[in-house]
């Protein structure tokens, strides 16, 4: 199992990586809304059952700041590198956009299963990957993970630890 602890900042969060093999590896991360963007990642991965998403990558080696280029190798698309992915990351890319989709209803204050998989659809669309089936139990399963994180997190001072587990 790897442990994953996120400390409060002012402008920026740190995270501390154990992976299940002992190694360790810290990073930071920019503010991009009320919660920590890879909190959101893990939750949403681990309701989904993503196992090459972002966290997954992290536990099978990965940096996160490799990740970037990783995804650019591997043929993430954009409007200058519109062109199917590799299998590889695949599951990076889905993931990374449904947490955009989750974050909107975080910083909207709420939504249903039907807004997000219209935003979803046309995400995973542009990035050329399908679109995760997204039960309605997943979706209340995801949002009732990230509300109880957010509300907790947005009260909590600056310096506030939380640890969290990716199996």
């Amino acid at each position: 199992m790897m442990r994953i602890t996120i400390a409060k900042g002012s402008a920026e969060d740190h995270i501390g990586v154990r992976r299940a093999d002992g190694s360790r590896i810290e990073t930071r991360l920019a503010h991009k809304g009320p919660v920590p963007h890879d909190a959101v990642h893990l939750f949403v991965e681990q309701v989904l059952g993503l196992s090459r998403g972002f966290w997954g990558l992290v536990a099978a080696g990965h940096h996160p700041a490799e990740l970037v280029e990783l995804a650019k190798a591997a043929g993430h698309a954009s409007a200058a590198r519109a062109q199917q992915p590799e299998p590889t990351i695949v599951e990076l890319l889905q993931a990374e956009r449904l947490v955009e989709c989750y974050e909107a209803l975080l910083w909207g204050g709420g939504g249903t299963r039907e807004d997000v998989l219209a935003m979803a659809d046309v995400a995973c669309a542009t990035s050329f990957v399908p679109c995760p089936a997204l039960p309605e139990d997943t979706h209340k399963a995801i949002v009732a993970a990230l509300d109880s994180f957010a509300q907790a997190w947005v009260a909590a001072p600056k310096g506030h630890v939380v640890e969290l587990a990716w199996s």
